[in-house]
């Protein structure tokens, strides 16, 4: 499997947990059941980053090298970070859902540029074997089996 595809998957569950935190805040929910989805969602994200930032993007440094693109997506990993921290403290509930809605914005908005521009780059600068040797590493550090054809085995 290629490492873009297994992060193409993370993001349509992401997605799904974006939403069900946005109905969260969205009814009203307590800061306490806020804050457990914005956990759940934190340890997500975080765990998704650091696959980006430690195997797909020094991939990608030779050839986009550290600023453009690659830049765009460190900064917007950090600030992904700061927003996390923010909401993790926020014990003002309207300040609360403003920085949850901030956060999903800029999120969403993140996977946007990596479905529509990095991951695109991604299969035109890296070599096929590349690609799935770094899905094997994905594979490795979520402890799940992928067989030849990709697949959950």
């Amino acid at each position: 499997m290629r490492i873009t595809d297994a992060l193409l998957g993370e993001h349509a569950v992401l997605h799904d947990l974006f939403a069900t935190l946005r109905d969260i805040a969205g009814r009203g929910g307590e800061i306490a059941e806020i804050r457990g989805a914005v956990l759940v969602l934190e340890r997500l994200l975080v765990a998704h980053a650091r696959v980006e930032e430690e195997l797909l993007f020094p991939a990608l440094d030779p050839h986009l090298g550290r600023t453009g693109p690659l830049m765009v997506m460190r900064a917007e990993h950090r600030g992904i970070d700061d927003l996390l921290d923010a909401a993790r403290v926020e014990s003002d509930p309207t300040a609360l859902k403003a920085t949850i809605a901030d956060l999903l914005d800029l999120a969403a908005g993140h996977f946007a540029k990596e479905e529509r521009a990095l991951f695109p780059m991604a299969r035109r600068f890296l070599d096929e074997a590349t690609l799935t040797a770094l899905g094997g590493r994905w594979a490795q550090r979520r402890a799940v089996v992928v067989d030849a054809a990709g697949c959950g085995g």
